[in-house]
């Protein structure tokens, strides 16, 4: 019950601010993942897209 208390809504800023943070996280998870998905097809060489499945 007590904890229920302590948690306030957030203001329009405060949410504003909050999305925006979590949208720049998002942006950087995906820059991410296509910088390691560039960088090992690079290592293994443009050949193993050509590959017989």
């Amino acid at each position: 019950m007590a904890d229920r208390k302590r948690h306030q809504s957030l203001t329009p800023e405060e949410q504003k601010r909050r999305r925006t943070r979590s949208l720049a996280l998002a942006l950087t998870l995906g820059v991410l993942v296509v910088l390691f998905y560039v960088v090992t097809i690079a290592k293994l060489g443009p050949g193993v897209l050509q590959r017989p499945m």
